[in-house]
C-alpha cells in the first residue's frame, strides 16, 4: 500500500490569501485526490459537502484565525505526524491478516476545521475523520493542544476503515446497525492496540455506567436495522442525526461507539484475535463471538 499525505499546508495557505471568489474553486483542487475513491458515493461535490456540513473551515469570509493555526498545524509537523501513524497502523494490519485486500495508494487529505461548529469542537473534541472509502481518507482538525497529539490516531482509525471496506461490502441500502457499530469499536480496539488507552477519542468513552447499558441494550435490540438513512442516530447519536435530516432514535452523542467497542472486546476475548486481525471478519461472525443474536 502507498499511502501519500497531500501537503495541504502549503495548499490551504494558499488558499486563505486568495480572494473569495476564487476559494472554491482552490478548495476543489485541493479536495481532488479523494474524489475517484469517494465518487462510489455518486456525483457528490465536495465543496459543497465542505460548506454544507459546516465542519471545514469557511469559504465565505476572512476569519483572523485560520493562517495562525494552520501555522500552527505546520509548526507541529502534523503531517509528518500522520504519515508514521498511518506507516505504523499499515505494517500492524498487514502484519496480522497478511493478504488482506487493500487499496493500491491511500490518498490523506487534512482540512482545516470551523472553530464555530459544535459538532467538530463540542461533540468531537476538535478533530474527526472519514476514512471508509477505499484510497481516500478525509480529516478534519482545529488545532488544540489535544488534537495536536492525536490526530495521528484519528488517521489510524480511518485507516483501519479504510482496509476493513476494501474486504466488507459496504451497501448503503443494507448495511446494518450492526456492522457500523463493530466498524467503530474495531477502529477505535485498533488504536487501543497500537497506542494505548490514552490515544482513543473522546466518542469511544463518551458513554459509562447506566447510560451506557441503556445504549447497549437499545444498540443490541436493533442491530439488524437496514439502510444507511436510518443509521446515524444509532452510531453518532440524535443530535448529530438531525443535523443531517434523519430520525432521532433515543440515543446520546457517538453511543455508538462505546457500544462497538463493547461488543468488540467480548469478541477479542472469546475468540483471542486482535482487532488488527479482525479488520476483515464480517460482522456476524464477531456479533457471534460477542454472544448477540442476529438474523443478518
Amino acid at each position: 500500500m502507498k499511502i501519500v499525505v497531500h501537503d495541504t499546508a502549503s495548499a490551504m495557505l494558499d488558499l486563505l490569501q486568495r480572494p473569495l471568489e476564487e476559494r472554491p474553486d482552490a478548495l476543489r483542487e485541493m479536495l481532488g485526490p479523494l474524489h475517484s475513491a469517494m465518487s462510489v458515493m455518486g456525483d457528490i461535490d465536495l465543496v459543497e459537502a465542505h460548506q454544507s456540513l459546516g465542519s471545514g473551515f469557511r469559504l465565505d469570509h476572512d476569519d483572523p484565525r485560520y493562517l495562525p493555526a494552520l501555522r500552527q498545524m505546520r509548526d507541529a509537523g502534523v503531517w509528518s505526524r500522520i504519515e508514521d501513524s498511518l506507516a505504523a497502523a499499515w505494517e500492524r494490519i498487514s502484519g496480522a491478516a497478511p493478504g488482506i485486500k487493500h487499496a493500491e495508494t491511500v490518498h490523506v487529505v487534512l482540512v482545516l476545521g470551523n472553530p464555530d461548529d459544535d459538532h467538530l469542537m463540542i461533540r468531537s473534541g476538535g478533530s474527526f475523520g472519514l476514512g471508509g472509502f477505499p484510497g481516500a481518507i478525509h480529516l478534519v482538525m482545529w488545532p488544540t493542544d489535544t488534537t495536536l497529539k492525536t490526530i495521528g490516531h484519528v488517521a489510524a482509525h480511518e485507516l483501519h476503515h479504510n482496509v476493513r471496506y476494501a474486504n466488507v461490502v459496504w451497501d448503503p441500502m443494507t448495511v446494518t446497525v450492526g456492522e457500523y457499530a463493530i466498524a467503530e469499536g474495531l477502529a477505535e480496539a485498533f488504536v487501543r492496540e497500537l497506542a494505548g488507552e490514552q490515544a482513543m477519542g473522546p466518542w469511544a468513552t463518551a458513554l459509562a455506567g447506566a447510560e451506557l447499558d441503556r445504549a447497549y441494550d437499545k444498540i443490541t435490540a436493533d442491530i439488524d436495522v437496514t439502510g444507511m438513512h436510518r443509521l446515524t442516530a444509532y452510531v453518532l447519536g440524535d443530535a448529530t442525526a438531525r443535523r443531517m435530516g434523519q430520525e432521532p432514535v433515543g440515543l446520546p452523542d457517538f453511543a455508538g461507539y462505546p457500544v462497538g467497542l463493547r461488543i468488540v472486546d467480548a469478541h477479542l476475548a472469546a475468540s483471542g484475535l486482535t482487532a488488527a486481525a479482525s479488520t476483515a471478519l464480517p460482522a456476524r461472525e464477531i456479533l457471534r463471538n460477542a454472544g448477540i443474536p442476529t438474523t443478518a
